[in-house]
């Protein structure tokens, strides 16, 4: 198994300097906000995040060198040999009380019902600075929220101007759904264009909601419906919950990103009504036996084009058929796992338990909002002849549903999921980060390229954080060419490559090619608990490759129980009944709709 790799970076020198008299030494080029956490200082601020450039925007992290006059903006201001940097004394905390009081005199007051209230940041450092009283006459214009996606809401009079969301949609993602309109004091966040939501380029990701720091952005709560159906007696309940979901569910109760909590979720979930409780790394399983015959397929019995990219990411989806629907062959028909375990809630599992199809709502625990969209995409998500999963909540909605309930949630005995739809492989449980689904499909495929059980599954060239991840695996007797990208300007880069490929008449660059819209993958999603960056995203991570290696069945097509979905309902993988109710088809669309 061979890797890309790039070249060592040139070395940078070291600078030396204070920091409130602490003596500091950081490598050349970084930012003074940067330099004060190297010696446990922190700077507020409201606009600067890590996962992005810094912008100066929010002017919080206003610093002094030495005795000089000057205020510098921390976050994008360079450390310099010999600075002797003051990031609090009386005046700079006047300085960023006024400022504070500037942003709320134009912000609503409603933090009870706010969809942030309690992890806002603004409420939060207003609350550090003892802000009691309005010292700036208030002022705030009335707009009504953009509700028009169905997956995220904004709420315009709660934008502090910072930024984040658009450099997010723009530069991330490279998706332009949102930008700054108008100017000076009239400035606004908006759509691009000043349409709603829903006719501009937007994909649902929620990165944009991820990375807001007030309830400007948020998701669609949905936790009423859910609550209504559960007390409803003409209503069977049902529930499944995402791979990533059970390493981060635990942020919200104040427990380590990582910490893997399926067994207290399944009893909760059932402490909460649910009739059943199914888990989606099952269909997990099943998406990576259908996906990978897809690949054999292609691959082995040139049955298709190359590369084939996966498709169980609703946001690339839909970006996908905006943006890049020349690949639309290349695409894998297999169904999100999401959608796949709704499907046979509906068909198999109502069979078996002799439940009225008609009566059972199908509920699913997502880490993103995107899967909100994905529930109606088109008609092969009603393949059951009812819809097929009802509603989607992200992990922050059933966290608050957790605090709502009065369970103890951390207090729970582990519990299991329900037989038949809740078995699953530790390659169902990696789908949640990045390189995830193409290790699993290439667990499977190898297995059905050459018929033998694989002694080392583990494929770590598809692993980490790096934007393009790309390798060259020998399966067998053949050389697979395969690329991960995570993060949607990533994905732009390696179909660019693709695209070159055939316009000088080469061979494709690659045989098989994983996408996921948000950066780390589903572990990043737009639905999970604020405060993601990437030291987050390794330790979520961490927690599902521990669950992967605790697991006895590590390989999809090994679950029995997915074996017995076959054997019993489906017949075989790729076949006529697996077709009709587990893959979909895609179609062309305009980028801006009317």
């Amino acid at each position: 198994m061979t890797t890309t790799t790039t070249g060592t970076p040139p070395a940078t020198r070291t600078l030396r300097g204070t920091i409130n008299g602490s003596p500091v030494a950081v490598p050349e080029g970084t930012s003074i906000f940067d330099a004060a956490r190297r010696v446990a200082v922190k700077i507020p601020t409201l606009c600067k995040h890590p996962d992005l450039l810094a912008t100066a925007a929010c002017g919080l992290c206003v610093v002094r060198n030495g005795t000089s006059p000057r205020l510098l903006r921390a976050c994008c201001t360079p450390f310099e040999e010999g600075m002797a940097i003051v990031t609090h004394d009386g005046e700079i905390v006047d300085v960023r009380r006024a400022t504070l009081e500037l942003i709320l005199s134009n912000h609503p007051q409603d933090c009870l019902t706010c969809g942030r209230n309690g992890e806002c940041e603004l409420q939060t450092l207003a609350a550090h600075f003892n802000i009691r009283h309005d010292s700036i006459k208030h002022y705030v214009k009335d707009r009504a929220p953009d509700t028009s996606t169905g997956s995220i809401v904004i709420e315009f009079s709660k934008c502090i101007k910072c930024g984040r969301c658009i450099q997010v949609c723009q530069e991330m993602q490279n998706v332009w759904a949102l930008s700054f309109l108008d100017r000076g004091i009239d400035t606004r966040m908006a759509p691009a264009g000043d349409i709603v939501l829903a006719e501009s380029p937007c994909v649902k990701c929620g990165q944009c909601s991820a990375h807001c720091p007030t309830g400007a952005i948020v998701e669609k709560d949905e936790t009423p419906e859910v609550w209504n159906v559960l007390r409803d007696p003409e209503k069977i309940c049902v529930v499944q919950m995402a791979p990533a979901t059970r390493v981060t569910i635990g942020e919200a109760f104040g427990l380590p990103p990582g910490t893997n909590l399926t067994g207290k979720l399944y009893t909760a979930l059932r402490r909460l009504g649910f009739h059943a409780v199914f888990d989606t790394n099952f269909s997990a399983d099943v998406t990576i036996v259908e996906e990978a015959s897809e690949f054999i397929e292609r691959f082995v019995h040139h049955r298709g084009p190359l590369p084939l990219i996966t498709s169980c990411c609703p946001a690339w989806t839909d970006y996908m058929e905006k943006r890049h629907w020349d690949f639309i062959d290349n695409f894998s028909t297999a169904k999100s796992p999401q959608q796949m375990l709704g499907v046979l809630a509906k068909t198999w599992y109502a069979q078996k338990a002799g439940i009225d199809p008609a009566r059972l709502v199908v509920v699913s625990i997502m880490p993103c909002t995107a899967k909100k969209y994905e529930l109606s995409r088109t008609d092969e998500m009603f393949a059951s002849g009812h819809k097929d999963v009802d509603i989607c909540l992200t992990t922050r909605e059933l966290a608050r549903m957790l605090e709502q309930s009065g369970i103890d949630f951390l207090a729970l005995e582990d519990g299991t999921a329900d037989s038949i739809l809740g078995e699953y492989s530790g390659a169902g449980t990696i789908f949640g980060a990045t390189g995830g689904v193409m290790e699993a499909a290439l667990r499977t495929a190898a297995h059905y390229a050459g018929g033998e059980r694989l002694g080392k599954v583990e494929f770590e060239s598809v692993r980490g954080l790096e934007g393009v991840k790309r390798a060259t695996i020998d399966v067998k007797d053949a050389s697979v060419r395969i690329a991960v990208a995570h993060g949607l300007r990533n994905v732009d880069a390696v179909l660019d490559e693709v695209r070159e490929a055939r316009k000088a008449g080469k061979e494709t660059p690659y045989h098989f090619i994983e996408v996921m819209a948000c950066p780390g993958g589903c572990i990043g999603g737009g639905g999970q608990p604020y405060g993601v960056n990437d030291e987050l995203r390794r330790k979520r991570t961490a927690g599902l490759y521990r669950d992967d290696r605790e697991k006895a069945v590590r390989c999809s097509h090994e679950n029995p129980e997915v074996v017995r979905l076959y054997d019993e309902f489906l017949g075989r993988p790729l076949g006529e009944k697996a077709h009709a109710l587990l893959h979909t088809r895609y179609t062309a669309r305009p980028l801006y709709r009317r």
